[in-house]
């Protein structure tokens, strides 16, 4: 009777995650990301995330909107890391503070005086406060970057594709098989808002909206205009073409023009002080041994 229970709660079991897998495993199929809380899952997953995921929610009712928008904002720029959200990104701000704050006293009260004490508390808590978003603007320079330096590249591309008899989406496709990176993911994007019936303009200009690269709102800008006047779309890529080697060009040599600049700097607090340690020394160690020395003009 006991095995006859055991296997009927057995099977009612199975038949109630029937469903739930039958759905996970669509959503996988169409290309959606699920997870699932495992029982053997680090001790990351099951506790610090659901933490920061509380704490995000209690930060959230007290951030203005205006903050949290900014955030966002700034994660789709960075290209919606996984894992990122605007209210986990507050949440570890206010770890950072606590944590800061913390550090803080630890250094700078308790144990007797030490150098600055009190100031420790509010310039950890400052630090911790301003760590999450420094990283997250630092991702946001690096993806633009990446995507200043292959759109000359992914431009002659298109014009080879436009100009070899494809049709501007075929060759956009045929760019974002071909190429890799945050500016053919952001291609793809725009071809699935295409494909979703958002018109071509609107696509162009969300992309802009999602980058912020000058030079990739500029090419956007010239692909709408000859997408409303009706202007030959290989003239137009030929043309941005050759712009962005000039602008490329332009970029590399604004870029040798500063490393001087970045160098004066090293060169006056640390490459000169040694070379006059090295060159001078040994002449300012002898001219001092004759003058003061034990037998020095100045000893007498």
């Amino acid at each position: 009777m006991a095995a006859l229970l055991a296997g009927y709660s057995i099977l009612v079991s199975s038949k109630a995650k029937r469903p739930s897998q039958l759905l996970a495993a669509q959503l996988q199929t169409a290309g959606v990301h699920v997870e699932a809380l495992r029982q053997d899952a680090p001790l990351s997953e099951r506790v610090f995330d659901p933490f920061v995921n509380g704490l995000s929610k209690l930060i959230l009712r007290l951030t203005p909107a205006g903050a949290r928008d900014k955030v966002a904002h700034k994660l789709v720029l960075a290209g919606s890391p996984r894992g990122w959200t605007a209210e986990r990104v507050l949440a570890l701000k206010a770890i950072g503070i606590i944590v800061g704050g913390l550090m803080g006293y630890v250094f700078g009260v308790s144990g007797g005086p030490h150098l600055l004490g009190f100031f420790w508390i509010p310039l950890l808590a400052g630090i911790g406060f301003l760590t999450p978003g420094a990283v997250l603007g630092q991702a946001v320079i690096a993806r633009q970057e990446k995507i200043r330096r292959i759109l000359p590249d992914t431009i002659d591309l298109l014009t080879i594709s436009v100009e070899a008899g494809l049709a501007f989406d075929a060759a956009l496709l045929h760019v974002r098989r071909t190429l890799k990176g945050p500016l053919s993911e952001e291609f793809g994007r725009m071809l699935h808002e295409i494909q979703l019936g958002i018109g071509r303009t609107d696509a162009f200009k969300h992309l802009s909206e999602r980058t912020e690269v000058d030079d990739l709102k500029g090419f956007v800008l010239a692909l709408v205009q000859a997408d409303v006047f009706g202007v030959s779309i290989g003239s137009v890529l030929r043309a941005q073409s050759q712009d962005m080697r000039v602008k490329r060009r332009q970029h590399a040599e604004e870029r040798a023009m500063k490393v001087p600049v970045k160098l004066l700097f090293p060169m006056i607090f640390c490459i000169l002080p040694a070379l006059m340690v090295v060159i001078a020394g040994p002449g300012i160690m002898r001219i001092a041994h004759t003058l003061f020395g034990s037998s020095g003009l100045f000893s007498q």
